[in-house]
């Protein structure tokens, strides 16, 4: 074996959260190697995040012009349009290269050596890199660390009566189609399921979506989910809730269902999505090796991102829930600067999430259940988009803000948000609540008309019992 790398920072994992701990790494001056599998930018940049918004964009566009092709009420006239797929995926991936040229261009800026190839861990500061995942022959890489740090992501999760494979797929396949199935069936209506299909649906496709409990999105409240399934049924969608998926049927061309306690059923479908969550990716690299304490598949960790071996750090989707490309980034910006000498711990107030569905649903912070169970003397208020000016103009008025805030001292609690294009709230939304806003701070600060964020200092307002326009 040729003489080991040595290195300050060894990160494993090229994802958002590896690639911005390297280069905040660098930016203080730590001597960081990044190991990556495949390309940077891991599964949100390549296979996730941004492919799937590319894809709801074309989906919305396409959707849109054809809404304008019989008699439009805004006047428009034209013709009925046609979609290449082929030609939207290559913008896809046009973006995406961008995107992960951007991100290589950077670890270079900082000075990052970036390594092509799949890591397998000997101990907490040695891991070897295998060349011929790096087109090389030869013995595999020796890197020595003094801190090993974790970020290797997660991975669709299969259902083991129905692997990948054939005609199910999984998110990766479904944002990069060849072409358009007739029909598609998506297993399991969270937020990756009902995006993707809803976005299949505006291009054509006849969907329909399978979820096993009482109603789609069931880890946001009912309120917050009436929205999407009342425009999942004016877009054609089927939806069938309370309802098991059994498997494929003998000739692979339908879904066996069984609706509650009811007879076994069959639907139709040409391809099936199957969007029951993802795993984190803690196999195929060694990590048993080190010992490290688990909850399931995901790494244990502090309010540090420490893990239970000194020196060892794991960060983003590994680590478990809330799976989410910003919560990585934060907490690997969180390690590299720890490792610089700072004191820094991962305790966010909030960390918002989102859900690009037709409308779309944002939350951060505690929800009006959660605030009840927390045992929290709470109130609630709600702003609706039907009255807000530019929810009109836009042709969207379905849909709400909603603040959560104590009773006693009106300090706020969470936020949430569904509408065309609310996730934009976010930002306002995760800020209000990390610099302990009260309700009084938002009914105050103006906000520019015409705008949907009209919406968010109208729900504090009717919170205060100040309300003006509803």
């Amino acid at each position: 074996m040729a003489n080991p790398v040595q290195t300050t920072l060894l990160i494993i994992g090229g994802g958002p959260g590896g690639y911005v701990a390297a280069i905040r790494a660098g930016q203080l001056g730590i001597p960081t190697v990044l190991v990556e599998a495949s390309a940077l930018g891991g599964t949100c940049l390549n296979i996730g995040c941004i492919p799937s918004k590319v894809l709801i964009h074309v989906a919305e566009q396409f959707h849109a012009i054809q809404a304008q092709a019989g008699d439009s009420p805004l006047g428009i006239r034209v013709g009925a349009p046609d979609i290449d797929i082929t030609a939207s995926v290559a913008w896809k991936n046009g973006i995406v290269k961008r995107l992960t040229q951007g991100v290589g261009a950077l670890l270079k800026k900082h000075k990052v050596t970036v390594i092509q190839g799949r890591a397998h861990i000997v101990d907490g500061k040695t891991v070897d890199v295998d060349p011929a995942l790096r087109g090389r022959a030869g013995a595999p890489q020796r890197i020595r660390c003094e801190h090993l740090l974790l970020a290797t992501g997660s991975e669709p999760m299969a259902l083991p009566f129905m692997p990948f494979g054939g005609r199910v797929i999984s998110s990766t396949e479904a944002l990069s189609p060849k072409k358009l199935p007739a029909s598609l069936a998506v297993v399991g209506a969270g937020y990756i399921g009902l995006e993707l299909g809803t976005a299949y649906r505006k291009l054509g496709v006849q969907v329909d979506v399978i979820e096993a409990q009482d109603r789609l999105l069931p880890v946001y409240d009912a309120e917050l989910s009436r929205p999407v399934a009342a425009s999942l049924k004016a877009l054609g969608v089927g939806v069938h809730v309370d309802t098991r998926v059994l498997g494929l049927s003998d000739d692979g061309k339908a879904l066996r269902l069984q609706k509650g306690k009811g007879d076994e059923t069959r639907l139709e479908a040409e391809q099936v999505l199957v969007a029951v969550g993802r795993t984190p990716r803690s196999r195929g690299f060694g990590l048993s090796s080190l010992m490290l304490d688990m909850d399931g598949e995901a790494v244990r960790t502090d309010t540090r991102c420490r893990t239970s071996m000194t020196g060892v750090w794991a960060i983003g989707d590994l680590t478990g829930e809330p799976m989410l490309a910003h919560r990585a980034m934060a907490q690997g910006v969180c390690v590299a600067e720890q490792i610089a000498g700072q004191t820094r711990y991962f305790t966010p107030e909030a960390i918002p999430a989102v859900c690009f569905t037709d409308p779309e649903v944002v939350t951060a912070g505690l929800s009006p259940q959660q605030a009840a169970e927390a045992g929290v003397d709470y109130l609630e208020a709600s702003f609706p988009l039907a009255a807000n000016g530019r929810a009109m103009t836009l042709q969207s008025t379905d849909g709400f803000v909603r603040v959560v805030a104590r009773k006693d001292n009106h300090l706020l609690l969470g936020w949430q948000a569904v509408g065309r294009g609310v996730s934009e709230m976010a930002a306002a939304f995760g800020l209000s609540l990390e610099m302990g806003a009260r309700l009084e701070d938002v009914a105050h600060t103006i906000h520019a008309h015409p705008t949907q964020g009209e919406a968010v200092q109208e729900a504090a307002l009717r919170a205060l019992g100040q309300a003006l326009h509803v």
